[in-house]
């Protein structure tokens, strides 16, 4: 009888190799770094994609900018495809930006009724009419403002772990302490500790340990402090959104966010019970709330699962966004309330050219971690 084929191999040496660490870099030559001047000072916006196309317009959370919060959910496979129909701009706030400077003493840094503010000077500047917003955290309050003040300009909001109500006692005091160190003695293990679990929740480490690595590395080393302690300062001083969901369903006389909403959070993040809140204060008529399991910063531990649910609320909206892309196998029911939403055209179009898409009615969507590991082609 012939012989296995493995007993004619010999192994000789065998060769390590090591994955590349990740890190960030502000050297993509597909990004162009724009100064908007607003009427409290500029922003840096950096633009990805042709200016030609939809707009997405984000915005970071504490301790972050755009290259920590949004390069690598970005340059995923599967969105860096998506967004080939997109022009994406990503607002930094004031001094949050790689290597900024740090403010003078007397500086005054704005509130987050001012940040909001800034985004209409960033729209002014770049021509844009409109824009879907994606943000997190602090950056989601503040576009979650924008949009309550002007909802002509935003056409859908993404929001991700973000808190509409205003600062409790205890936040308050870690927070305030939190800035008093930064300001005194920069970087601290307190505030360290206290970022890290802000952006990952409980359980960090055992999850992602490598993860986790890159954070402490990028807090204690790529951060301006005084900048840093400015933003929390502005953050923890944050009014409640003040929205409110009609309890008659004829009746639209209430205040709340008029466009339609995705509300995301991780089932380990500290700020899951906020986003609960914040539901209940949306139009269960065009809002939907999600919780991804196994994760607390959902762009970074869970981005195939985002992109895929970015995707079909695209659709949702009525955006034909080909990706020559493999269905979901378990997530039927979340695919097909997405497309009946969808329009099949042959390039991606503005809300108002397909006739009586606005008058579509979106149903309530509670889903817990819809989108599936299991995919096809």
């Amino acid at each position: 009888m012939p012989s296995d084929s493995m007993d004619d191999i010999e192994l000789k040496n065998i060769q390590m190799q090591f994955p590349s660490s990740k890190s960030f870099s502000r050297d993509d030559p597909s990004i162009e770094e724009v100064r908007v001047e607003t009427d409290r000072g500029s922003l840096l916006v950096a633009v990805q994609g042709n200016r030609n196309k939809p707009a997405i317009l984000t915005y970071h959370d504490l301790g972050l900018n755009y290259i920590s919060n949004f390069q690598a959910f970005f340059n995923f496979s599967e969105m860096r495809v998506l967004l080939e129909n997109f022009c994406v701009y990503h607002v930094n706030a004031p001094g949050q930006e790689e290597g900024a400077a740090a403010f003078p003493e007397d500086y005054e840094y704005p509130t987050m009724e001012e940040l909001a503010a800034q985004l209409m000077f960033v729209l002014t500047h770049f021509g844009l009419r409109s824009v879907i917003g994606i943000g997190v955290g602090a950056g989601g309050n503040i576009l979650a403002r924008f949009a309550l003040n002007n909802p002509d300009k935003m056409e859908a909001l993404v929001l991700i772990n973000v808190v509409s109500t205003q600062a409790g006692w205890i936040e308050w005091g870690y927070q305030k302490l939190n800035a008093r160190h930064l300001r005194s003695k920069g970087m601290t293990q307190g505030v360290l500790d206290y970022l890290m679990w802000h952006h990952f929740g409980r359980g960090t480490e055992e999850r992602n340990h490598d993860l986790v690595q890159v954070y402490r590395n990028y807090f204690e080393h790529r951060v301006q402090p005084g900048n840093l302690a400015l933003f929390i300062d502005s953050y923890i001083r944050r009014t409640d959104l003040n929205m409110t969901r009609s309890l008659e369903p004829n009746k639209k006389e209430c205040l709340t966010l008029s466009m339609p909403v995705m509300n995301i959070t991780g089932a380990l993040s500290p700020h899951m019970d906020d986003t609960v809140t914040l539901n209940s204060r949306l139009d269960p008529t065009n809002s939907s709330w999600m919780k991804i399991s196994d994760c607390g910063m959902v762009l970074e531990e869970q981005p195939n699962k985002i992109s895929e649910a970015l995707r079909l609320f695209l659709q949702g909206l009525g955006y034909a966004v080909r990706v020559g892309r493999k269905r979901i196998t378990t997530s039927t029911s979340v695919e097909g309330y997405m497309m009946k939403m969808s329009t099949s055209i042959d390039s991606v179009r503005s809300s108002q050219s397909v006739p009586g898409l606005q008058n579509n009615h979106w149903q309530i969507n509670i889903t817990e971690n819809p989108i599936s590991e299991a995919i096809v082609c």
